[in-house]
């Protein structure tokens, strides 16, 4: 099976689980339970590492998907990781990527370009993200 990168395709949501109602750790900041190992708030344009229900980075800025490349809400596990990925739908580098939807990856890209589906970090936040999550941890996207 070929991954399209950075697009949300029908039933491609590889790893998704049931959204968790209840954001618990809300009161630090981030909208998310506190199972959650990275925490993504789409219309607050932020995200967040956390361990146990406490922030321990952030909130970032970022960017996400474009209408009609909408990047989704729900729960997912991280899938895999990639510090030199480069993606062969759109031929550019994506430095620094962790999956976690199918396609949809946390990775350094630009700030005030809306992307396809993916998350936009600065260098210095996709750093920080890739080396804290692994495969298996649990990433919160809000609406």
């Amino acid at each position: 099976m070929r991954v399209r990168e950075c697009v949300f395709i029908g039933l491609l949501a590889v790893g998704a689980m049931t959204a968790v109602a209840a954001p618990a750790s809300a009161r630090n900041g981030a909208p998310c339970d506190s199972s959650a190992a990275a925490c993504l708030d789409l219309s607050g344009n932020q995200a967040w590492l956390m361990n146990g229900g406490a922030v321990t980075y952030g909130p970032v800025p970022v960017t996400h998907g474009r209408p009609g490349y909408e990047t989704p809400p729900g729960t997912f596990y991280v899938n895999f990781k990639d510090a030199n990925f480069w993606s062969t739908a759109y031929n550019a580098p994506m430095p620094y990527s962790v999956f976690f939807n199918g396609g949809i990856a946390f990775h350094e890209g630009s700030l005030s370009d809306l992307s396809h589906g993916c998350v936009h970090l600065s260098h210095a936040a996709a750093v920080t993200f890739f080396n804290a999550l692994s495969p298996g941890d649990v990433v919160e996207v809000v609406s």
